[in-house]
């Protein structure tokens, strides 16, 4: 998985990346966005392109973000979307499903 999006995109969800990614393999789940792994063509744009800095290599992840490569690919699994591999972002593929570490993590304050 070249690309991954971490927990700084929960609750933000600001979408420059979508717009970005020439492949379309960036999905919309319910309170953040996931790259579909075996879609990603390692370009990079996404990750220029965050506004938060959520978006990181899969082989430069600091250590307290190093759950996120799964986080990514489960999401995309039969027990929780079933998309498998869609072959490209379109509005019929977007969710209120997350990943339970997503769905667990603590609301952020608006601004």
């Amino acid at each position: 998985m070249p690309f991954v999006i971490t927990d700084a995109c929960i609750d933000i969800k600001d979408k420059a990346c979508l717009a970005a990614c020439p492949v379309d393999c960036i999905y919309e789940g319910g309170r953040t966005l996931y790259i579909q792994p075996d879609e990603c063509i390692d370009c990079g744009l996404c990750e220029t392109v965050c506004p938060v800095a959520a978006i990181h290599a899969d082989d430069r992840l600091p250590p307290e973000l190093a759950a996120w490569p799964a986080v990514n690919r489960d999401f995309f699994g039969p027990e929780l979307t079933g998309w498998g591999q869609p072959g490209g972002a379109d509005p019929s593929l977007t969710t209120t499903l997350d990943h339970p570490m997503v769905a667990a993590w603590p609301k952020k304050a608006a601004s």
